[in-house]
Formats: structure tokens, sequence, C-alpha cells
């Protein structure tokens, strides 16, 4: 699904060859998330986790501009160093420089505090930057401001710290610690109301892989939310069939379990011994092979038993709608036997 989204998006000349480096540089399985949220939310605290946790790449501006060393690092540097802002364009295009880097393909990132408007959003959309998670974090208006009295700032980098949420543990680094400049409070309600009017249309890009987190509550709650949502995969709209096993020791509610599930998704519900049964009533070529074996009271072979169930799950119901499995495997060869034969639950 990531792969035909980046053909849709960057349409090459050659599909074959986009496809075949696509599969040797991306890991889809890698984190690609962004964290949003009103000044003073948590943003830096919240990201700098995840990427410990997660083995991410952390991106944020102030690492793009100082930390980095990327082919358009210099010309935005200028409009700083003037005072003026940095046009939207550029920021989307330093990211994309910067998550066209193989540490970001193989560790993914964690995006912090971008996009802010509806034109970054849709910027990044144009570059084929699609993040599969999006945190936001909020909070009373009241209790940002509040919180915004403890930020202090590395002159050198321009990392944001906090007295409270984020202390930095290196001793050099806590005596240079600053006040920001515009830490008053008349700035903040001005940045907060930019937010504000802001926010909804980013909501709207990113409503469907997006989740809000409340920021005022204890700082591992608000972690541990961030890293549970982030971890969950999103429903794909593509065709899915289900292939359930169900194991447990006898008594623990196998055969009731499955019967309920195949009633309710309409699933095939297959029982191992019962299908035993019928191919000997059947009187099928395997069958017969297994009559001698159930009327004495011994265990059929494995390598029967995988014959027949193999039979019926690639019947065509099985193969349509899905099926769930009870009553096998029972142990670690006959688990290995299942997948020998390519019948792989889901």
């Amino acid at each position: 699904q990531n792969m035909l989204e980046e053909l849709l998006i960057h349409k090459p000349d050659d599909p074959i060859q986009y496809m075949i480096n696509h599969l040797k540089q991306n890991n889809d399985d890698a984190p690609r998330i962004c964290v949003l949220g009103p000044p003073a939310s948590g943003k830096t605290t919240v990201a700098m986790w995840l990427c410990k946790h997660l083995d991410a790449v952390r991106i944020s501006r102030e690492t793009l501009l100082f930390k980095e060393i990327l082919a358009l690092t210099k010309e935005a540097k200028a409009y700083k160093e003037r005072k003026q802002e940095i046009p939207n364009a550029l920021w989307a295009n330093l990211i994309q420089e910067r998550l066209s880097n193989v540490d970001c393909m193989k560790q993914g990132w964690i995006l912090e505090g971008f996009p802010e408007n509806q034109e970054q959003a849709w910027m990044l959309q144009s570059s084929g930057i699609i993040p599969r998670h999006v945190v936001v974090l909020y909070a009373a208006d009241t209790v940002l401001i509040e919180r915004n009295s403890g930020k202090r700032l590395d002159p050198f980098t321009e990392e944001v710290y906090h007295t409270t949420f984020g202390w930095p543990s290196d001793p050099l680094v806590q005596q240079r610690l600053v006040k920001p400049e515009d830490l008053s409070e008349q700035k903040m309600s001005n940045k907060l109301l930019e937010y504000h009017r802001n926010f909804p249309a980013v909501f709207q890009i990113y409503q469907k892989v997006l989740k809000s987190i409340n920021a005022d509550q204890p700082s591992m709650d608000v972690l541990s939310q961030v890293l549970t949502y982030v971890q969950t995969r999103h429903r794909s709209a593509a065709p899915f069939t289900p292939r359930i096993l169900f194991c447990g020791p006898p008594g623990s509610g196998k055969s009731l379990q499955a019967a309920l599930i195949a009633q309710k998704y309409g699933v095939v519900n297959i029982c191992c011994g019962q299908l035993l049964k019928e191919a000997v009533a059947d009187k099928t070529k395997l069958g017969e092979l297994a009559k001698p074996y159930i009327d004495n009271g011994y265990p059929v072979p494995d390598n029967l038993v995988m014959k027949i169930l193999a039979e019926r799950l690639n019947a065509l119901d099985c193969m349509t709608n899905g099926w769930v499995l009870y009553g096998f495997p029972r142990d670690i060869e006959q688990g290995e036997e299942l997948q020998k034969s390519h019948i792989i639950p889901n």
C-alpha cells in the first residue's frame, strides 16, 4: 500500500526500477510520526522520548537549522539572521531533503511542530511526505501560558528545555540556558491565537491518522498514551481474508469462540477432528487412508492430517471468505508442517 501511494505521488518514468529501489531502501514498518500542538504543550519532550523508545530520527526546526548540514541550511539560516520568516516552501524542501537520508528511511522519523498550517501540510503531501500517525497535544490556554514561563533555550543549538518537564542532564548545557525573548504573556497569547486559527485546517487534512491527547496530565501518562497510539496499525481499505487459528488447552473455549467468530464474520469454521471424521464418512481417498487409525483409536499421522487440512483450506469458500481453525496444530512439529504447506494464519 505504501509503495502504491509513493508511485501515485511521484509518477516515476521507470516504475519497475522505482519499486525495486523502494524495496531496497524503505522500511515500511519504520515510524513516520508528526507531533503537533500549541506552544508549551510538550511536543519536544514527547518527540525526544519517542525517538529514544522507537530508535527513530527526530526532526524539528531547530535540528534542521543547527544540527544538520543540508544543501538548503545556509539559505534558511540567512533568513533567520535577517530576522525574516523562513518561507513555507523552503521548510518543506529542507524536510524533504532530510527525510531522504538513509537513516530516516531505515529507522523512521518523528517530525516535531510541523506542519503548523494548511499550506505547510499541503506542501508536505505534494512532496510525498505522508505521516502514518499524527499526535496532537492539547491543554487549556491558561495551563499553556503558565507552563511557558518555565521554558529555557540553549543559544548554541536553539533546543528548548523546561524547568519542570525537560531539564538537560549535561551541566554545561544547564549553565548556558537562557530565557527565550518571547516569554511575555502577551506574545504567548498571540501565538495561541494564531495556533487556534490555523489548526482546524491541519486537523481536516490528517483526521484519519490523527489522535488528540490531553497534555495536562502526568508526563508518563501522556507518553504511554502516545506510544500506544503510534504502535497501532490503521485499518486498510484493501480486501482482507481472515485466517484465524485458535490454540489453547482442552476446555478453554476454542470451539465456542470459533463458532461465534464464524457466525459473526461469515468465515468458514473448521475443527480438525471433525474434518477427519467427515473425510472418513465421505469415503474420500484420504478419508479411506485415515479410517484404520480412527477406528482403532490411534492418532492419524501428521502428513495425512496435513493433506486433508490443506485440501479443505484451499477450497473456494475458505479462499474467498477466510477461515477459523482449531484442534491443529497441537505441537511444534505440526506447526512447522502447517508453515511448510504455506498455510499461514494472519
